[in-house]
């Protein structure tokens, strides 16, 4: 089988687990790059170790934290420092808190969810440009399905979500005259290590996930796989897409389900 991204570099955000791993492992099983980093070193340390000896490609971990300028600017010019030029920036870290309603939530709360979850992704994007526009490379965003068809008790990280997808394509609109494509990527329920967590937090944790499955026309959660595969298409394949939002849901947007939400 051919290898779809072969010696390109790949600089991905947030990718020692969940969605972010999957990317990352799909890409090194590509023949890509990658430089990848997350706050945690052993996760991202025994991921690197995992794929460098599995190959094709090969991967970088780098411990960052990227609600921090600093780091990303570390983080950026080490991937140009190793390869010498960047093909395709995959923003993805973030974070989604335990649901809480609005008026249970802090400013501060706020505030420290934009910077991690959107501002990380405007400077990720903003120093990596330079780079991208010299090899016409892409940029894809890991947004989310709620930052579309909203979620209860959680308008903070629904606003960062839709603050991506708008950001990708008024983004895409500015990058274009630098032949630079910008799309992001908006999953629904993915079995990750978050949800898991999430879900331990209900009072049962079984019932939670099978609710979660129950959302999608599958009749399941999506996988950190599929998530990668679509990143991928992406940014190898897709190359007369700009500005595209691709939901990655299972169908969990479609069709109608019990919306009437009685106040106990």
């Amino acid at each position: 089988m051919s290898l779809r991204y072969l010696s390109k570099v790949v600089l991905v955000t947030g990718g020692s687990k969940g969605i972010g791993r999957g990317i990352v492992r799909v890409f090194v099983q590509n023949g890509a790059k990658v430089v990848f980093c997350a706050r945690g070193a052993a996760a991202g340390e025994a991921l690197e170790a995992e794929l460098n000896q599995s190959g094709p490609g090969s991967c970088k971990f780098i411990c960052c934290d990227v609600s921090k300028e600093e780091d990303i600017k570390r983080l950026v010019a080490t991937a140009v420092q190793l390869h010498g030029h960047i093909d395709c920036l995959v923003n993805n870290a973030g974070w989604h808190p335990p649901h809480k309603p609005t008026d249970q939530t802090t400013a501060q709360e706020f505030r420290d969810l934009l910077d991690l979850n959107l501002v990380s992704y405007f400077l990720a994007s903003k120093l990596a440009l330079p780079h991208l526009r010299r090899q016409r490379g892409n940029i894809i965003n890991v947004s989310s399905l709620v930052g579309v068809i909203g979620q209860k008790d959680a308008a903070p990280y629904v606003a960062t979500k839709g603050a991506i997808t708008s950001m990708t394509k008024a983004m895409a609109v500015d990058e274009s005259r630098y032949h630079v494509r910008v799309n992001s990527i908006s999953p629904g329920n993915v079995l990750t290590p978050l949800w898991e967590e999430l879900a331990g937090r209900t009072p049962d944790a079984a019932r939670a996930i099978e609710t979660g499955e129950n959302a999608q026309l599958m009749g399941r959660m999506g996988t950190e796989a599929e998530c990668g595969l679509a990143a991928l298409y992406l940014a190898a394949d897709a190359t007369f897409c700009t500005g595209v939002d691709l939901l990655l849901s299972g169908g969990a947007e479609l069709d109608y389900g019990f919306k009437n939400q009685i106040p106990s």
